[in-house]
């Protein structure tokens, strides 16, 4: 046969065989591989016929060449003998993969491993395997990792690396509970200066937890995909950036924007931090020192209200131009909480990607010198610089990289989109086997506990502050003072007026000057020829009055204070505009606030102690469904909460019990996922436990001042069912990490 029958027969055998891998990645990989693979055989007949008319000598023909533009990410994998890592270990030569956008015509300076295009023939077919024989494959290498692993991380110790990762990583938790107070303690004050409603403010106070709901989502995904600790930075930075910006903006929708935004960057905290942590800690350490991390959320909560009961009160830390621009000390408060996260983001960029994460996606030599880092920093600090790091190959677990087509010529945007694109598909399919057959109970039955433990938590936790308010207005009301009839006539008030009723009054020739009213109520009354100047007001109004020739000169007594009055020949000049702040709220109330949140943030350091000290003794299962049972019993008590101090009692006794459930939770949580999806899970569960902690806010709130039955009664039943199913998980306490 002479050369251009050659030729022909092994173009053809090469078309042939990859119409037989379309079929094959139809069936196995989804249609549109498929159909990628069909392209790549017309593509590579278009270009061989035109070769082959071009060139008469068929000896000159070495196969397509290269294109930076367009099937490769890289040329990380040419074929380089000396340049080959151990993380190919477990791959034959036969079975190497190339990396790039494409999987499929192999380079001209390939030819050495592929042999040109003369040695491909049906036989590359062989290399797309059956998926279930991949899976298993892969499998196996993520079993024999996760045993090596764990006795790498007892040869590398718990020291100083360890400890140092723990205060970096607690600087992002701790950016997570404080996240949680801002809106909270800013509201009384914001609601101010920017004359919210009371829709408004109910959408405040929820859209941080929405954004926490979609981060917690987004950044798990993420982290599973491109590292722990550059999604981590990524999020942490959007939180920073939107807190800051938050602290300036003066309209209500930009302040709402700034806080959603905030809550979306914050979202990822959680999800990673544990994961993130975990993947340094050996089996005997684990649940103990992921304990221990859980008291940074704690201290966020108490920083964020030795914050605000510093700064807000104090209005003289303020400027303002004119009357658009107005910064009040609250928004010093919002400026201030974001320095833990920026604080975070500034320790974190000095260590290093978990390397677990590393081997998973087949980075043998990055993870190798990670892991000698930590040897070496712990034998350093415990006096035996000596000692070497006799780890030489580490399992890596096999790879498969996706067939996108660039194409040639792409532009550098088609090719972001499509980087993206198949970024959120790899995301999307992480995510999905979370509910694959393999998971599936897992996963709903977790479900069902983070449902179940945020729903009565949440719920609770800000049930009590209202009701807390409730029984403070209850009491305040229970001391207002009831003028009926009375008759004042040329009499000026220049003094402070509060928590009054006056019924059927007439006022004759008086002034109110310099006058600060606060819950003052006047109804069915006379006012004549009456002069109020330079009022500022607060809950005060005046229902089915009459005034007569009466003057409102600098007041903020605006109309829709004044409910079904009367004007006859009254005027209303230089009204203070927009919603100042004024000196008149009750700051005993405002420190109040402050200082039970502070109380009920402190109470769970108890819970957090012995969480941490039994957790590796007595098994998550027990931590999680002993705590929640307890915690189920103090519910009832809530019955007896008649008074403020009562209340502030058992706030604190429930957070201090109820703590130990969550740390055992979040335990549970990275131990029962593989380190492919551990984060994809971990925030898909976060998630939900937003999406719960928003229900249960919404409904218990509404119950505030009506009945404390419901509130018990779902909390009650949420924690029983919750202990109830957390039973029925597998116990993770003495097991390798996935």
């Amino acid at each position: 046969m002479d050369d251009d029958g050659r030729y022909r027969d092994n173009r053809s055998d090469f078309i042939r065989g990859a119409k037989d891998i379309a079929k094959v990645a139809k069936k196995q990989v989804g249609k549109k591989v498929g159909r990628g693979v069909d392209k790549m055989a017309d593509e590579y007949t278009r270009r061989s016929y035109k070769r082959f008319e071009e060139e008469d000598d068929d000896d000159d023909y070495a196969g397509v060449p290269g294109n930076d533009g367009g099937y490769y990410r890289n040329d990380s994998r040419a074929n380089d003998d000396e340049g080959h890592s151990d993380s190919t270990e477990g791959h034959d030569e036969d079975d190497e993969i190339y990396e790039g956008e494409y999987q499929g015509i192999p380079r001209g300076d390939s030819s050495g491993k592929a042999g040109g295009l003369d040695g491909v023939t049906a036989a590359q077919a062989q290399q797309f395997r059956d998926l279930s024989a991949y899976e298993g494959e892969r499998r196996k290498d993520q079993e024999e990792l996760a045993q090596q692993y764990e006795t790498i991380l007892q040869e590398c110790g718990h020291g100083k690396f360890q400890w140092t990762l723990y205060f970096v990583l607690g600087l992002a938790l701790m950016a997570d509970g404080v996240e949680i107070f801002v809106v909270g303690f800013v509201l009384p004050s914001a609601e101010k200066d920017m004359c919210l409603s009371e829709p408004n403010k109910g959408m405040l106070g929820l859209i941080v937890y929405l954004g926490m709901m979609v981060g917690a989502f987004v950044w798990g995904g993420l982290a599973d995909r491109i590292g722990r600790r550059q999604t981590l930075l990524i999020s942490l930075s959007i939180n920073s950036v939107f807190a800051f910006f938050s602290s300036f903006v003066q309209g209500y929708s930009s302040f709402l924007f700034c806080r959603l935004a905030s809550g979306v960057g914050i979202g990822g905290s959680i999800p990673i931090v544990f994961s993130y942590y975990s993947e340094f800690l050996a089996q005997e350490k684990r649940g103990e020192h992921l304990s221990w991390l859980c008291m940074f959320w704690m201290i966020g909560g108490i920083y964020a209200s030795a914050m605000a009961w510093a700064i807000i009160p104090h209005y003289g830390w303020s400027f303002q131009m004119g009357s658009a621009y107005q910064f009040h000390s609250w928004r010093v408060f919002v400026l201030v909480c974001a320095f833990p996260s920026v604080a975070a983001i500034s320790a974190l960029s000095t260590m290093p990607e978990s390397p677990r994460f590393y081997l998973e996606n087949g980075k043998h030599d990055e993870a190798w010198m990670i892991l000698k880092q930590v040897h070496d920093t712990n034998m350093r600090a415990k006096g035996y610089p000596e000692r070497v790091f006799s780890v030489t190959t580490i399992k890596t677990v096999k790879q498969m990289d996706e067939l996108v087509n660039l194409g040639d010529g792409a532009a550098w945007h088609e090719k972001w989109r499509i980087k993206l694109t198949s970024l959120f598909h790899q995301v999307w399919s992480n995510f999905q086997t979370v509910f694959s057959p393999e998971y599936r109970r897992t996963t709903y039955m977790m479900m069902a506990v983070w449902f179940s433990m945020s729903f009565s938590y949440y719920g609770l936790t800000v049930w009590f502050p209202d009701m807390i308010k409730y029984l403070q207005k209850q009491e305040y009301s229970s001391r207002t003072k009831v003028f009926v009839k009375e008759k004042v006539e040329h009499v000026t008030f220049n003094f402070t007026l509060e928590n009054q009723v006056h019924r059927q009054g007439e006022y004759f020739n008086d002034k109110f000057m310099n006058l600060k009213m606060k819950s003052m109520v006047f109804e069915d009354s006379l006012f004549e020829e009456c002069y109020f100047e330079d009022i500022t007001s607060s809950n005060t109004f005046f229902k089915n009055c009459t005034f007569i020739a009466t003057l409102f000169y600098n007041t903020d007594l605006f109309k829709y204070r004044l409910i079904n009055c009367k004007l006859i020949n009254s005027t209303f000049l230089h009204n203070k505009e927009g919603c100042l702040l004024s000196d008149i709220s009750d700051e005993n109330n405002a420190y109040m606030v402050y200082f039970v949140s502070f109380l009920g943030t402190l109470a769970v350091l108890p819970g957090n102690i012995v969480s941490a000290l039994l957790m590796d003794k007595i098994g998550r299962l027990r931590m999680l469904a002993g705590s929640s049972v307890i915690s189920c019993v103090s519910c009832f008590f809530l019955s007896f909460g008649n008074s403020e101090s009562a209340m502030i009692a058992l706030l604190c006794l429930f957070g201090g019990i109820s703590i130990a459930s969550w740390n055992a939770l979040d335990v549970l949580t990275v131990e029962l996922y593989p380190s492919d999806k551990r984060t994809t899970a971990f925030g898909f569960l976060n998630a939900l436990c937003k999406l719960a902690a928003v229900l249960g806010i919404s409904i218990f709130t509404s119950f505030v001042g009506i009945t404390k039955a419901v509130p018990i009664m779902f909390a009650s039943g949420a924690l029983a069912a919750g202990s109830f199913l957390a039973l029925k998980l597998p116990e993770t306490r003495g097991q390798v990490l996935q």
